[in-house]
């Protein structure tokens, strides 16, 4: 189970824990919009649904490609949908006093399962240097960023973008 293939498939297992964290236990949008503003009108279950299968559309690619690029996108998509949003909660939790909906997870799921996942990734060498994880790791803040504050049209602008990067470095990453 520590094959980078394998462990990359939890990834929408624990997206979908989180989820059920932020709004079955917890109420996240309650929470959020006392701090942030209410850019996102699409249903959580909508964003849910929407961010699972664009995760298992980057996982399937990866294990039909089998390459570098192909695993950058998992790595990028894991990176921001759940590294970041982890740092996220734990951050906002601490610097308004109040418990953020999805740290629970975040700490005991995310951030455990995403290191594993990046150890795998420089093991069977689709990082090679932690520049590269570093790359990937601005990327990923810079996109949930935008994501709080534009909105889902940042998924639909991170698809093109991904889609981009692996058809110029499917053959430069070797």
């Amino acid at each position: 189970m520590s094959e980078f293939k394998n462990l990359i498939v939890l990834g929408p297992l624990i997206y979908v824990i989180h989820h059920f964290e932020e709004h079955i236990i917890f109420n996240f949008r309650e929470w959020r919009v006392k701090y942030f503003s209410d850019n996102n009108s699409i249903p959580t279950e909508v964003i849910l649904i929407i961010l699972s299968s664009l995760l298992l559309l980057f996982i399937f690619f990866h294990l039909i490609q089998k390459n570098r690029a192909s695993a950058h996108l998992v790595l990028f998509f894991l990176m921001t949908t759940q590294v970041v949003n982890a740092f996220f909660h734990i951050f906002f939790s601490f610097y308004y006093n109040d418990f953020s909906p999805g740290t629970i997870t975040g700490i005991i799921l995310y951030l455990p399962i995403n290191i594993l996942i990046i150890s795998a990734a420089f093991k069977e060498s689709f990082l090679k240097s932690y520049i590269e994880l570093a790359i990937i790791g601005l990327f990923g803040i810079a996109t949930f960023s935008l994501f709080e504050l534009f909105g889902p049209i940042v998924i639909g602008l991170s698809i093109i973008v991904s889609f981009l990067y692996y058809t110029f470095f499917k053959n430069k990453l070797v």
